[in-house]
């Protein structure tokens, strides 16, 4: 397989991605920090609100995290010792326990997907010209 030779300017390009992307981050974990979450718990969150419903699980929130199960578990006990989730046993398998944001969760969880997504849209036109820019 024949790849062309990368130019400066496509290094540049990788650069600047890289860059917005970090910044987008720190703004991401800013946020989540005045909201007295981690960034983890702020992402948990977004990841258990996002779950179909009866995935959101333990098992589904480490792999989603990229975390070990035991990790993932400690994170969610953590939260339900903040009062943003609640775990509620599974219909079909009542040895599952299935997790839920709590009002509470929810309503943080709102405000930052909110800020977040003001973000996003303020980004998005700097986003699609680095993209434009990636090397092919």
């Amino acid at each position: 397989m024949s790849h062309r030779k990368l130019t400066d300017a496509d290094y540049e390009a990788l650069a600047e991605f890289r860059f917005s992307l970090r910044q987008f981050l720190a703004f991401s974990e800013a946020e989540a920090a005045a909201s007295g979450l981690t960034p983890q718990q702020h992402q948990a969150l977004l990841v258990l609100r996002a779950a179909r419903q009866g995935s959101g699980t333990v098992g589904h929130l480490a792999e989603r995290l990229i975390l070990k199960p035991h990790s993932a578990s400690g994170l969610v006990d953590r939260l339900v010792t903040l009062g943003l989730v609640e775990r509620r046993s599974s219909e079909r398998d009542k040895r599952q326990a299935l997790l839920a944001l709590t009002d509470q969760g929810q309503q943080v969880l709102e405000t930052l997907s909110d800020i977040h997504r003001q973000e996003i849209r303020r980004l998005r036109p700097l986003l699609m010209s680095l993209l434009a820019r990636m090397p092919g």
